[in-house]
């Protein structure tokens, strides 16, 4: 409140903002439609705020702004901002600069095409990125054939120069030896301009050409240009494999996949030309302030696009832009687009076909990239041992918990309750440790928590048999409940109740990240960025992950014993068999009298009863899925357990 500008100050008009802190650095900017009303959210009410606004506003000293035409402009306002202040509180989406790009240097007199790391440079031309530089020097190898262009280093031309005589790559018509006047300069570029075109998409021009060409020299009896143009043919065809063809030949567009959790964002690129991937991009950043997945696609989109590069054809603006969710100023961000572009560029959200399967690929290998950064991390010694030490710090206990154990609570729709103990040793799972409980006499979270707590570590309560041999191993220095006060309150309540009274307990709320103490009516806000709340958060998903499987192991074994269970004459020797040999009650479904009563112990008469049960338990809704069904469904599951 002590910056707050008068509401009668702040004009109404689109516009964008910057927030400073005590230094006059920016630490976040933003745009808004009216800028009295964005403004005015951030301290209405300053303590409903998402954390990380709530910590970017406290970190400020003051607040300036801009005002713009349209809405239009702010956005190029608001990126060129982000380009020159870099704002801490701004998420910036930087390329995964360990990608190698295939790189043609349209800047040099002699354009070169090489394999190229780093930051983009102005005047090249940039394909890719590539998983592999083996995979771009075997691909320049076939091109190479009919795009006769230099490869060498600056030293290698300038030597040949004075040699007067060309390498190997000329002598075997791989390059076409600029370097000794064969092609003068503008024949030389016009070869890289053919090869950038090819590379950018447009295949299906060259590989009918090609095939002309070859046509007609047959048809002249000239076999041996012929041949060498079907030795063109094949190494365009051997290039174009590598590439995968995912929609139309006329397609052009880019597929943003994106997967966030409360910390961290990833986000995948393919670029598709022609129909084919062309290339892929990878980014992994921090969330910095709140905002929706719709907001952090109009951010990325944003920040992708606004770079004024001289290699836009190829690496910029595409007809398509597919995501995954409509940003919320999709018209303004469609006609900044468009503009940059020069033509019409389209943003959307397939919901069938072709183009929805790709991005449920590229939001998989957002999915999988998220994971394996988060593994990388959790394997950091250093990493590991800072998590721990501000996990010590943060919820002052007497020293690091080495042992940590987390518990979960997971039903459906309050019934069929289960919980899962998961153990984390020095930061690692230790799978060995973890522990399933069925819950059988509470329909209640809290009252299966106490359960839950009770039946672990009713064997660490003082004189009990392992207490003495507990201690000559790690014991649990810090018990993690999922969930808020509640929850944590009933985890403590049962260890007091065992008299056990070294083991801390907090609980972590998933929507806010907040960590809660026993008997504390405010939680406790761990840095965003901080290796102990990313600890936490890791031990409170690997608990939720193992309590959704025994779930549904839990309800897959429901569901093929429910139907059976009631059939006269079938017992559970029988449900067994019947079971082992079909695998599913669909396959028994769809299986016929003879092939079931050729079961041990099934007769026919017994069989059509069978047959005609599972028919009945279908057609009246009843459970009628496999259990490999029930392991797929994740999304429902998710929803039912949480």
């Amino acid at each position: 409140m002590t910056y707050r500008p008068e509401t009668g100050s702040i004009p109404e008009s689109a516009g964008v903002y910057r927030f400073r802190d005590e230094n006059d650095v920016v630490i976040y900017v933003g745009k808004a439609r009216s800028l009295r009303s964005r403004l005015n959210s951030y301290f209405a009410d300053v303590h409903s705020l998402h954390p990380r606004t709530y910590a970017m506003v406290n970190s400020a000293s003051r607040v300036d702004w801009v005002t713009v035409a349209n809405e239009v402009e702010a956005l190029q306002v608001e990126y060129s901002w982000i380009k020159e202040y870099d704002p801490r509180f701004n998420v910036r989406y930087r390329d995964d600069k360990s990608y190698p790009y295939l790189a043609v240097t349209m800047n040099e007199q002699f354009p070169r095409v090489q394999v190229m790391r780093g930051s983009k440079k102005p005047g090249i031309r940039y394909f890719g990125p590539y998983a592999h530089a083996w995979a771009i020097r075997e691909t320049v190898d076939q091109l190479l054939r009919v795009f006769p262009m230099r490869s060498c280093s600056k030293g290698v031309l300038v030597r040949h120069q004075r040699m007067g005589r060309p390498c190997l790559l000329g002598d075997i018509g791989k390059c076409a030896a600029p370097c000794v006047g064969r092609v003068d300069e503008q024949e030389h570029r016009e070869i890289a301009e053919e090869l950038c075109r090819f590379l950018g998409g447009r295949t299906e021009k060259y590989i009918r050409d090609i095939e002309k060409q070859m046509a007609q020299a047959a048809g002249e009896l000239d076999y041996e240009t012929a041949a060498r143009l079907r030795d063109d043919l094949a190494a365009l065809r051997r290039a174009l494999a590598r590439t995968a063809v995912v929609l139309p030949d006329d397609t052009d567009a880019d597929v943003i996949g994106m997967v966030a959790d409360e910390l961290e964002v990833s986000i995948q690129v393919f670029h598709v030309r022609g129909g084919r991937v062309t290339g892929q991009r990878s980014f992994i950043v921090e969330r910095t302030v709140d905002g929706g997945e719709d907001e952090l696609v109009e951010q990325f989109v944003t920040q992708l696009y606004g770079d004024d590069s001289e290699h836009q054809e190829e690496a910029g603006v595409p007809q398509n832009v597919i995501v995954s969710q409509l940003p919320p100023n999709v018209e303004v961000l469609t006609s900044w687009l468009s503009a940059k572009r020069g033509a019409k560029v389209r943003i959307s959200v397939p919901s069938r076909g072709a183009k929805r399967d790709l991005l449920a690929t590229v939001r998989q290998n957002a999915r999988e990239s998220l994971a394996v950064h988060k593994l990388r991390r959790a394997g950091d010694l250093t990493a590991r041992s800072q998590a721990l030490q501000q996990l010590q710090e943060y919820l002052d206990l007497p020293e690091a918990p080495l042992r940590i154990e987390c518990i979960d609570i997971s039903g459906h729709q309050g019934t069929d309750l289960t919980a899962s103990i998961v153990v984390f040793e020095d930061a690692i799972a230790t799978k060995s440790e973890y522990r399933k409980y069925a819950i059988a006499d509470h329909q209640d979270d809290l009252a299966a928590m106490r359960e839950a707590v009770t039946r672990r570590f009713s064997r660490l309560a003082p004189g009990s048999d392992e207490e003495a041999q507990a201690r000559r191993r790690y014991r649990p220095g810090l018990l993690v409940v999922d969930g808020g006060e509640p929850q944590v309150n009933a985890a403590a309540n049962a260890l007091a109740a065992l008299d056990i009274n070294f083991i801390a307990v907090c609980g972590l709320a998933k929507r806010l990240e907040e960590v809660w103490l026993p008997g504390d009516p405010d939680p406790v806000i761990l840095p965003r960025r901080s290796e102990g709340l990313y600890l936490l958060q890791r031990v409170r998903d690997e608990a939720h992950r193992f309590a959704v499987a025994y779930h549904r192991q839990r309800r897959a074994k429901a569901a093929r014993a429910s139907i059976l269970d009631d059939i006269p004459g079938l017992g559970p020797a029988r449900r067994k068999a019947l079971l082992k040999h079909f695998g599913s009650v669909r396959k028994v479904r769809e299986a016929n009298v003879e092939e079931i009563a050729a079961v041990p112990g099934v007769g026919p008469k017994l069989a059509a009863t069978i047959l005609d049960a599972v028919a009945q338990s279908g057609q009246n809704g009843g459970i009628n899925v496999t259990t490999g069904e029930l392991l797929g469904n994740a999304e429902a599951d998710e929803r039912a357990t949480d």
